[in-house]
């Protein structure tokens, strides 16, 4: 046990590493993007459907593009900001590129499950677009907010196997590096085991937080 310890414990971080620092800054890019492609569509607070076509297409585009090519893409970005164009550290750039879409479709059908009449009844009392997006929206949206984001931060523990396998390390490089290329199938089983184990720890505690605030209400 301690040997596979040994084996897994710096791929691990290094994975954690890469996921967290590029869920927090894809959450950065992506909530604010879905918060105004919620409220720039038709009938919304503030309809404004050019801006709105223009976002949804940047967006979808953001979604469809492979992140093998958009890692390889943003390589020279990466160098701009953290001084490197390779390693996990390099790998959080486009992570959280990658991530900010994902989270801007979760955030504009979160608040898209919100009944239209809590804004209605809002707006009736002369709240503000601001004061009904933070004060409402967002607080009846959480449970699905939640959700959203957990499967986001599972597609990023994907995503980060992927720039594993390009030498960005964490879990994915241990198992391709030294389980695919090194012949060594028990490496990468360990490997594969310990992604799944993360998945199903990040599922459960998305779960567990989500039913927690509904049973709250």
């Amino acid at each position: 046990m301690k040997e596979i310890f040994d084996l897994i414990y710096t791929p691990l971080l290094e994975t954690l590493f890469m996921v967290s620092l590029s869920s927090v800054f894809g959450f950065l890019l992506g909530f604010p993007l879905g918060i105004i492609l919620f409220i720039t569509q038709k009938n919304s607070l503030v309809p404004n459907l050019k801006l709105n076509s223009i976002l949804d297409f940047i967006v979808n585009i953001g979604r469809s593009f492979p992140f093998i090519i958009l890692m390889l893409i943003l390589s020279p970005l990466s160098k701009l900001i953290v001084g490197t164009s390779i390693g996990n550290t390099a790998t959080i750039v486009p992570l959280s590129i990658a991530a900010a879409p994902f989270i801007a479709r979760v955030v504009e059908s979160s608040l898209k499950e919100v009944s239209y009449g809590v804004i209605e009844a809002s707006l009736s009392m002369g709240a503000t677009t601001r004061q009904i997006i933070f004060k409402v929206l967002v607080p009846e949206a959480l449970p699905s907010l939640i959700l959203g984001m957990t499967l986001t931060i599972i597609n990023l523990i994907g995503y980060s196997a992927i720039a594993g396998a390009i030498g960005a390390g964490g879990l994915g490089y241990l198992a391709i590096r030294y389980g695919y290329y090194g012949f060594d199938a028990s490496v990468m089983l360990i490997a594969v085991i310990a992604i799944i184990i993360l998945v199903q720890g990040v599922q459960s505690l998305g779960n567990k937080i989500a039913f927690k605030l509904l049973e709250n209400r």
